[in-house]
């Protein structure tokens, strides 16, 4: 199992790195989604120019 492990190590911080990328950025768009925002929308809302967030 150690050595398993010790072969494979590279492969194992790398998909750590990436899995801790994409929690973090689900938490970003589910706090900026919390707050009102839009998350993939420029910081300026008030101009419309995002699509998904112009009805609200």
């Amino acid at each position: 199992m150690f050595t398993w492990i010790a072969s494979n190590m590279a492969n194992i911080i790398i998909i750590a790195i990436l899995t801790i990328i994409v929690i973090l950025a689900g938490r970003y768009v589910y706090r900026e989604k919390q707050k009102g925002g839009c998350a993939g929308c420029p910081s300026n809302k008030s101009d419309n120019s995002c699509h998904s967030c112009s009805g609200k």
